[in-house]
């Protein structure tokens, strides 16, 4: 209910969970067997946060068996292994001539929006979904908002445009009318030229665009690290930074 869609949720299951414990009934799964799966999935060359997310699908599976009755007990309780180690976390942003760096090598890259998406969440603070499938109706000019009807908290919520944010908004959309696409306000922001579509990543454009920046490390969701960061070394509250990231909790900020 607080997902936009199931389907990845799906190819796990059948990718990691339905060939070692699909065919078993769910009285029938142990601890033991859960600690073997997971021991398989570091052989197979899973890192531990990988197969700890892969743990917690399944421990969700069977909690739900749990509420509903189907099972008296979930065996995660049983298991030896319930989390792998992961060590510290390590919190990214990017100084000012790593975003210079950076919005330099987008601007180089092929793909037609690149550039503008990533300064696009450069200002904004956006999650990266939340852009993707923002579509031009989205958009309360007089407010200066962009409205997300589902966010990741499972909650509707509306990002705040800045003035620069709205010229970005309206390259995009020369760049969209360049390319031939409708920009009506029933179209996607961002669509594929090829799919007419949404698009479904930008991750290897911009895996491309961070090499050539020299900055290997530094994902797509650093970038509302660096929004947030921005944020606070210019004066702003921690509940102002939080309510600008969609923040649902305030220890999250």
């Amino acid at each position: 209910a607080t997902k936009r869609r199931s389907t990845h949720d799906v190819y796990l299951f059948n990718k990691h969970i339905r060939p070692t414990l699909g065919a078993k009934p769910l009285a029938g799964i142990t601890g033991e067997d859960i600690d073997a799966w997971m021991l398989q999935q570091i052989d197979d060359g899973y890192k531990s946060s990988t197969v700890n997310k892969h743990a917690s699908m399944l421990k969700r599976i069977i909690n739900i068996a749990v509420h509903w009755g189907y099972l008296g007990n979930n065996p995660f309780k049983g298991a030896a292994i319930r989390k792998l180690p992961v060590g510290d976390y390590v919190q990214r942003f990017l100084t000012r001539s790593e975003i210079s760096q950076l919005l330099s090598a987008c601007k180089r890259s092929t793909h037609p929006y690149l550039y503008l998406f990533v300064k696009l969440l450069l200002l904004t603070g956006a999650r990266k979904s939340e852009l993707r499938l923002a579509k031009w109706r989205d958009i309360d000019a007089d407010k200066m908002q962009l409205f997300v009807a589902i966010s990741k908290s499972g909650r509707s919520r509306t990002v705040q445009l800045s003035a620069a944010a709205f010229i970005v908004l309206e390259q995009v959309q020369q760049r969209s009318a360049a390319l031939g696409l409708d920009t009506a306000r029933d179209s996607w922001i961002f669509t594929n030229p090829r799919t007419q579509l949404p698009y479904t990543s930008f991750h290897i454009a911009f895996f491309r665009a961070r090499e050539a920046a020299h900055l290997p490390t530094v994902r797509i969701h650093d970038l509302r690290h660096t929004y947030a960061s921005h944020a606070i070394l210019s004066g702003e509250s921690l509940p102002t930074t939080g309510k600008l990231l969609g923040h649902a909790n305030p220890r999250t900020t």
